[in-house]
């Protein structure tokens, strides 16, 4: 593959890479979704939540809808909520040595989260320790007017962008798959706000067990399940060595 050019827009190209790795975060590099647990322990609850997530995979309810009145039940002060996450959020057990190897091998890690950017890099700076080399785009929270995200019922999700996504995934994947000689991308995500994403890469790893896999099957859309980091990693060494193709990896549930 030639040397393609980066720029802000394409932060991932910097170092030529023959291979880019965008992720969903809660659920997915976590054991549990922060913004879930959330809502089922500080807010409406998981029945509520389960049934909103139905209609956004169903195609009854858009995912920015549904988000906005999950997190909007949440009145807790937000430093409280992020004290609360990093007692309760751990990291999936195989993503550690997957962030070493693509940091040895040259692959990008990109986060692209329907969560917020405050939460994600809390998260990290605990799970991963200081220093850490991830490129996060992402919706983002604010206080709400004549208030501050310290008080109660203080703050409010603020999206990436005016799409019903909130977070439209397939933006970012775009502007590096529509680039001639482009490196070959991967996805892993689990739920339904990944949505956006799940047909934009060469190859989608979809957590067994979730919506994303549900998702797939009814729309045809080619996967491989995971159940934690330790086996997208073993299929990306393989990939990475020439020994399996993108194609072929895409075995659905396994």
């Amino acid at each position: 593959m030639g040397s393609i050019p980066s720029n802000s827009e394409t932060p991932a190209l910097k170092t030529n890479p023959r291979f880019i790795f965008f992720t969903d975060f809660d659920g997915t590099v976590t054991t549990a979704d922060s913004n879930d647990f959330m809502t089922d322990t500080l807010g409406f609850g998981a029945e509520r939540r389960i049934a909103l997530n139905k209609d956004v995979l169903h195609g009854r309810m858009h995912f920015r809808d549904s988000f906005v009145e999950m997190l909007d039940s949440i009145t807790t002060p937000f430093p409280e909520c992020l004290d609360i996450l990093l007692k309760k959020i751990t990291l999936d057990p195989g993503f550690k040595e997957f962030y070493d190897w693509a940091q040895a091998n040259n692959v990008p890690i990109v986060i692209l989260s329907g969560g917020m950017e405050p939460v994600i890099r809390a998260l990290l700076d605990t799970l991963l320790g200081p220093g850490w080399d991830i490129q996060i785009v992402s919706n983002n929270v604010a206080a709400r007017e004549g208030k501050d995200i310290t008080e109660k019922g203080g703050w409010k999700i603020t999206f990436h962008d005016d799409s019903i996504h909130g977070h439209d995934k397939s933006i970012e994947i775009r502007k590096y798959s529509s680039l001639p000689n482009r490196p070959t991308m991967f996805y892993a995500g689990d739920g339904v706000s990944d949505l956006s994403a799940a047909k934009e890469t060469d190859l989608l790893f979809a957590k067994a067990d979730k919506d994303l896999v549900t998702w797939c099957e009814n729309e045809n859309v080619p996967f491989v399940t995971f159940r934690d980091w330790t086996s997208i990693l073993q299929t990306c060494k393989e990939i990475y060595a020439g020994s399996l193709s993108v194609k072929d990896a895409a075995r659905g549930r396994i």
